[in-house]
């Protein structure tokens, strides 16, 4: 039984390394994008919603977006200051 768990427990992570180094490969990238436009083409086809990661999250965390967009403002109104300070000079 112990093998058995063992045996699965090291294929997993085996996998996902095997994985990991295949996403970043020109064929890997290719594959990958080949998968995505057959959800984005099935998902238009028989009008599913596919939700994105970000959009999870807004729905389950609603507070961090108000939080996350705090900070783009704020970021953003730094940026201008910046440039003003660089117009002066």
């Amino acid at each position: 039984m112990w093998f058995f768990l063992i045996k699965s427990i090291l294929g997993a992570i085996v996998g996902q390394s095997t994985n990991a180094w295949f996403k970043k490969t020109k064929m890997g990238m290719w594959f990958y994008k080949k998968v995505d436009t057959c959800y984005n083409w099935a998902a238009k086809r028989y009008d599913l919603n596919v939700l994105s990661k970000e959009e999870k999250l807004i729905k389950r965390f609603p507070s961090l977006m108000k939080k996350i967009n705090k900070l783009e403002d704020n970021q953003a109104k730094l940026k201008l200051e910046l440039i003003k300070i660089k117009d002066k000079k």
